[in-house]
């Protein structure tokens, strides 16, 4: 039986959740169990993240950096080879921030993220996302959507 990794570097979290490229924002998987999910990365840094606007990589960019953590979380909890729940990031509540944007944090952001319920349908989990020496620069909870197809089109009877 094959288990679901420890750690995993940026081409491996590139597999398992629905983002590639530049858009994929986690650099490292540090650790992972049933409830918990802690990443790093400094690609809040690069100049060409596809988030950062104008004005900067503005604050609540973090939760798409957590909405990641979230999916890679589900992926690793999916039983081996089968194909992960699709999901979509349904709400952010309680979102919180000590900063005005993440291009300015030096060193790495850790990102974490925690469920605290759910079911097959959606999954609500905690988020934070600190700087390098452990400020919390964001955090809030989520709330994630499985399985749910979108509407593409109207139709009338």
């Amino acid at each position: 039986m094959t288990t679901a990794p420890q750690t995993l570097d940026r081409a491996g979290i590139a597999q398992r959740i629905p983002h590639s490229g530049s858009m994929c924002l986690l650099d490292r998987l540090d650790r992972w169990d049933a409830e918990s999910i802690h990443c790093s990365t400094r690609t809040h840094g690069q100049p060409d993240n596809p988030l950062r606007t104008a004005g900067g990589l503005l604050a609540p960019s973090a939760i798409e950096y957590a909405a990641q953590a979230m999916a890679l979380h589900g992926g690793l909890l999916a039983a081996e080879g089968s194909t992960p729940s699709a999901g979509f990031l349904a709400s952010a509540r309680n979102a919180r921030f000590s900063v005005a944007r993440l291009d300015d944090v030096a060193g790495a952001l850790q990102v974490q993220a925690r469920r605290l319920s759910g079911d097959t349908n959606q999954i609500l989990y905690e988020f934070a996302v600190k700087d390098s020496d452990g400020l919390m620069l964001a955090e809030g909870r989520a709330v994630v959507v499985l399985n749910t197809p979108l509407v593409t089109g109207a139709t009338t009877s």
